[in-house]
């Protein structure tokens, strides 16, 4: 995809879902949306946002997440994929922010990495987010949207965020990974897509289109 198409698509979003940086992970800390980003690997945000509502009221401290430990830990996670890892890596994580930054969320790739249960991912949304750096996190939808439009076609996430960072102008990184899960969560989807209702159909370059 040229330069031109990018620019017009990136401001049909701009004009369609403004200037905002949104999640769907209900959360209202830095703290607790690292735990929500965590138990989101393989998980809808729906599914972690039932657990996170109960959860947070007994534990949204990484000190009152060791105090809860592992065991009643499990009991709320039990409902969603890889409980247990998961579990195991959230009290790791706590103890490491604890003794390292002092029950910090740390606000560089290197040190988020560092925690148990944090990817690139993960660590760009925090980044994003919290932090208002400029990164791009490309989680399934992401990159669906970014290979399926042609906007940014490649293998494997990386190398779609890599191809993102350097093509999207540097005052719409903050946004476009709101607008692309939005717009893939909405009309984009994995199977059925909207496409007679998608604001950028007369640019993208999915073949189903032609």
């Amino acid at each position: 995809m040229n330069k031109k198409k990018r620019l017009k698509i990136l401001n049909l979003f701009k004009e369609k879902y403004g200037l905002k940086r949104k999640t769907e992970l209900f959360f209202s800390s830095p703290f607790e949306l690292l735990i929500s980003v965590i138990l989101s690997a393989q998980t809808r945000d729906k599914m972690v946002n039932s657990i996170t509502k109960k959860l947070f009221n007994f534990a949204n401290t990484p000190k009152k997440m060791i105090l809860l430990g592992k065991k009643k830990l499990i009991f709320f996670l039990k409902k969603i994929g890889l409980f247990r890892t998961k579990a195991n890596n959230i009290i790791k994580t706590c103890k490491i922010l604890l003794k390292k930054y002092n029950g910090f969320i740390p606000n560089n790739r290197k040190d988020l990495e560092s925690l148990p249960g944090v990817g690139r991912k993960t660590a760009n949304v925090i980044l994003n987010i919290i932090f208002k750096k400029n990164t791009i996190a490309v989680d399934t939808h992401v990159f669906r949207v970014s290979n399926r439009t042609g906007f940014a076609t490649a293998k494997n996430p990386k190398q779609v965020e890599l191809i993102l960072l350097k093509v999207v102008p540097i005052k719409l990184k903050l946004y476009l990974h709101t607008w692309f899960v939005f717009h893939g969560k909405n009309f984009c989807m994995a199977k059925k897509t909207k496409c007679k209702r998608c604001i950028i159909n007369k640019l993208c370059e999915y073949k189903k289109l032609i």
